[in-house]
C-alpha cells in the first residue's frame, strides 16, 4: 500500500514539473511582447547620451508609447553598442535588429539612387530639405527600402555640414592645400577637391588624433558637433559652409514591423514623426547653443562666398557627367 502512494505521489509530481515546463514554453514563444501585451522594440544609433540625435530618439520613443497608449516601446541603445551604421543597417535587413539609424551616404551601399542627397549644395535651406523627404523623394527612398527588407519610418537628420579648421578659411583660396577629412563618399570628397582642398577619407573615430599630429588640418560637419566632441581644443575656426546636409534615416527590420498590429500602425507612424521633427529642433537648437560656448572658448566664426564654392562644385561635376534617375531628379525639383 504504501508503495503504491509513492507510485501516485511521483505521478503527481512528474504531471505538475510537465505542466511547468508547458507554460514556460509558451512565455518564451511570446516574442517581443510582455506579460501585459507591450511590445518592445530596440533603435540602434552611434551618438552618445550627450547629443541631440539621443535626446531625438528618446522623444521619439515618449512619443511613440504616448500615440499607442502604452502599447508600443522603444528602448533606445546609443553609443554604437550594438555596432556601426553599416553594421545595424545590415542586422536590421536579416530580422537581428528591430530599428537601425543612419546616415544617407550609409544607404547608398544598398540604394545608389540616394546618391543624389549626397550632392554639395543641393539644397538651399532646410524647408527643401525636408520637403524631399517628407515627400515624393521620401516615397522612393521607401519604396527601396522595402525591397531589402526595410521599412523607412521616419527621418532625423545632422543639418548642415561646416568646416572646423587650424587656420582661417574665409574665402575660397584659402581652401587650397587644406587636407580635410571627409566621410568615403564620392561626392563629398569631390567637393573639396573642386574647392582646391585635398580630401581625406577616415574613421570618425581617427580624426581628433589626425588633427592633433598633423595629418590633416580640417574636418567638417555640424556646428554642434564641434563643441561635443571637443574638436575646438584643435581647430580655432569654423567656417560656415553649409556645404551638405546629411539626413539620419531610421529604418524598421520587416520582422518588427510586421509585429505592429494593423490599428497601431498609424499611430506609431504619427508618434515617430513628432519625435523626429523635436529632433530636428533640438539639432538647431545644439548648433545655436554651441556656437555661444564655442566663442567663448575662442573660437572664430567666419562666412564664405557659398556661390562661389557651388560654381566651382558644378564645373566639377559637369566635367565627371554625373547623372542620376530622372525620376529622382524629378522629386529634387520639386522639392525646391
Amino acid at each position: 500500500m504504501k508503495n503504491f502512494k509513492r507510485r501516485i505521489s511521483l505521478l503527481l509530481l512528474v504531471t505538475m514539473f510537465l505542466t511547468l515546463l508547458s507554460g514556460c514554453g509558451n512565455k518564451a514563444s511570446s516574442g517581443d511582447s510582455s506579460e501585459d501585451g507591450v511590445i518592445k522594440f530596440k533603435m540602434a544609433m552611434i551618438d552618445n547620451e550627450n547629443s541631440n540625435y539621443y535626446k531625438g530618439a528618446m522623444k521619439i520613443a515618449e512619443e511613440v508609447k504616448l500615440s499607442t497608449d502604452g502599447k508600443i516601446e522603444i528602448e533606445v541603445v546609443p553609443g554604437g553598442s550594438l555596432g556601426g551604421e553599416r553594421d545595424t543597417v545590415e542586422l536590421a535587413m536579416s530580422g537581428n535588429i528591430d530599428i537601425a539609424t543612419a546616415a544617407n551616404s550609409v544607404f547608398t551601399n544598398w540604394i545608389p539612387e540616394m546618391a543624389i542627397l549626397d550632392q554639395a549644395y543641393l539644397w538651399e535651406n532646410a524647408d527643401q530639405a525636408h520637403a524631399a523627404v517628407d515627400g515624393e523623394l521620401g516615397d522612393l527612398i521607401e519604396e527601396k527600402a522595402k525591397g531589402l527588407g526595410l521599412n523607412v519610418v521616419g527621418y532625423m537628420e545632422s543639418g548642415f555640414r561646416n568646416v572646423f579648421s587650424k587656420k582661417p578659411i574665409e574665402k575660397v583660396e584659402d581652401f587650397r592645400g587644406v587636407k580635410i577629412r571627409t566621410m568615403q563618399n564620392e561626392y563629398h570628397m569631390g567637393a573639396f577637391e573642386s574647392f582646391g582642398a585635398i580630401p581625406t577619407a577616415m574613421a570618425a573615430g581617427e580624426q581628433f588624433t589626425a588633427l592633433q599630429q598633423g595629418t590633416i588640418d580640417a574636418v567638417e560637419n555640424a556646428v554642434s558637433n564641434c563643441l561635443a566632441n571637443g574638436f575646438y581644443e584643435v581647430t580655432d575656426n569654423i567656417t560656415y559652409a553649409d556645404h551638405a546636409f546629411v539626413y539620419i534615416l531610421i529604418a524598421m527590420s520587416d520582422n518588427a514591423w510586421n509585429k505592429i498590429p494593423e490599428d497601431l500602425k498609424e499611430p506609431f507612424l504619427e508618434g515617430m514623426k513628432k519625435g523626429y521633427e523635436a529632433q530636428r529642433e533640438y539639432l538647431v537648437e545644439a548648433n545655436e547653443e554651441a556656437e555661444v560656448e564655442l566663442k567663448k572658448l575662442g573660437v572664430k566664426f567666419h562666412d564664405i562666398d557659398k556661390a562661389e564654392l557651388k560654381a566651382l562644385y558644378e564645373k566639377w561635376g559637369s566635367k565627371k557627367k554625373i547623372q542620376f534617375d530622372p525620376k529622382w531628379e524629378a522629386a529634387v525639383e520639386k522639392a525646391k
